[in-house]
């Protein structure tokens, strides 16, 4: 059964997290893991002429890529953090939307050579909802990609994650967790000619990894 999310509430929530997370000191980077330097970079997207960066958080990434000549567009649900990034990257090309990633890929016209998220809206967003959307913006052999922590163990499907530890308002959101095989089928179901998802070691021994995904139109 779906999750029944609360918009308002949850525009709340990461308008309050980007007040916190977004430095105006930092420099464009891409990163797939929580681990700076560690891992594969944006090779993984193939070598696109335009992307869409779905929960684009502080834009790093996306300015990254606009700076290297890319079409870079990006949406996320902060109106706070879509001002600060918007200032702090102009020059760089990149193009920011303030929106629910849903209603913006299901009002959009746009399509794109790759999709992908860090962390982003793939993780909080129903997949079976939101990766019928992303195909159906990707171009003909386009790629969708994303990173995010793995699933525990026995702990599958929507789960619950409250802002800012257990005491003050409650403010909170769903993210979504599946064992690989689960990501890859979800994928193919939706549309995707194939799918692999993997899980990325982190550079020290018995720390979390990451899982990495990806999936072709």
């Amino acid at each position: 059964m779906p999750v029944p999310h609360d918009i308002a509430a949850e525009t709340e929530l990461w308008d309050t997290y980007a007040e916190s997370a977004f430095k105006d000191d930092v420099e464009p980077v891409f990163d797939w893991t929580q681990y700076v330097g560690h891992g594969p970079g944006p090779e993984l997207l193939g070598s696109p002429r335009s992307v869409l960066e779905i929960g684009c958080g502080t834009g790093r990434a996306l300015a990254h890529l606009a700076q290297q000549g890319i079409t870079a567009h990006g949406v996320d649900l902060s109106p706070v953090m879509v001002k600060k990034i918007a200032q702090r990257w102009d020059r760089t090309g990149a193009v920011f939307h303030c929106g629910e990633v849903l209603e913006h890929l299901g009002e959009c016209q746009d399509t794109y050579d790759a999709i992908y998220s860090i962390f982003g809206a793939a993780w909080f967003t129903d997949p079976s909802r939101l990766f019928p959307l992303v195909r159906e913006r990707l171009n003909p052999d386009g790629v969708f990609v994303f990173s995010q922590a793995p699933a525990i163990p026995g702990a599958y499907g929507p789960q619950g994650m409250y802002k800012g530890g257990f005491a003050g308002k409650a403010m909170f959101t769903y993210r979504y967790s599946y064992r690989p095989t689960v990501w890859e089928r979800l994928l193919t179901r939706s549309g995707f000619g194939s799918a692999e998802a993997r899980l990325l070691d982190a550079p020290k021994p018995g720390h979390i990894g990451t899982l990495i995904v990806r999936a072709t139109a």
